[in-house]
């Protein structure tokens, strides 16, 4: 979830509350569930572009591997991360994992890839997926959203525990918390307890959300020189992980291991 919408009244009204829908102002394409909160945009000129602030801190996992092999994502939205991953790493499979259709259903107008040999979007429950899985992925992105926020499954105890077990031995989970959700705490204290305390959390540059790293591996916390290291291999990337680098050992200083 990100910032609001600057609705009418009579424009809130006209809007079925729960369903996709799109709003296209100023060259940006919104999607929102019926309520101001946008959970994804896009800009017309450059779909690939990561517009929404907190996406761009998701992708700060690289930090700690700049080249997964198997990638997978739960919650598809408009389609960002899942975009930036397919065109950024080719050596990367990629599988995401999205429970409503309709929001399948909208992904040419998010410009999203066709399925292919490396990248699918599945239709299923990201809960139910995480738990049929087993040591096999290297990268975990947890974005599922819907219009009443964080779903529960998709936050609780047996979640991450469950994500914990599909990772591989060095995997990471990066996992999107809206700071203002009333079980923002509790998510935390979920995470923490799936991975055995190593979890480091940045704060999104838009302020709202902040995005947890949980890392599987009993080699924590990484060096910061291992992390300015990835940041120079990543340096083609469009995004800067120089300034993400900075921003994640200011919060490995801050750790008590």
């Amino acid at each position: 979830m990100e910032k609001l919408l600057g609705w009418t009244v009579e424009e809130q009204a006209s809007i079925e509350p729960g369903k996709p829908h799109l709003e296209e102002r100023d060259g940006i394409l919104a999607l929102h569930f019926g309520t101001s909160s946008i959970q994804s945009e896009m800009s017309l000129d450059d779909p690939d572009e990561l517009v929404i602030p907190y996406t761009t801190d998701v992708m700060a996992f690289l930090l700690f591997n700049p080249a997964p092999e198997n990638i997978a994502m739960i919650g598809l939205g408009g389609g960002s991360l899942a975009k930036y991953c397919y065109r950024h790493l080719p050596q990367a499979d990629i599988t995401v994992v999205e429970i409503d259709p309709e929001v399948i259903a909208l992904r040419n107008e998010f410009a999203i890839p066709a399925d292919d040999a490396r990248f699918r979007v599945s239709q299923g429950d990201g809960a139910d997926f995480v738990a049929s899985e087993a040591g096999y992925f290297d990268v975990l992105i947890a974005d599922g959203y819907d219009a009443d926020g964080l779903p529960a499954p998709l936050s609780s105890q047996q979640f991450y525990d469950d994500c914990f077990s599909a990772l591989t031995e060095d995997g990471i989970l990066a996992a999107n918390l809206w700071f203002g959700h009333p079980r923002y705490d509790q998510c935390l204290d979920r995470l923490r307890t799936s991975f055995d305390d190593r979890v480091i959390v940045i704060t999104a540059d838009d302020n709202l959300n902040r995005i947890a790293f949980a890392l599987k591996s009993d080699q924590f916390p990484p060096s910061a020189a291992t992390i300015r290291h990835h940041a120079n291999l990543l340096a083609s990337h469009t995004l800067n992980f120089q300034a993400k680098a900075n921003k994640l050992i200011r919060a490995l200083s801050e750790i008590t291991v």
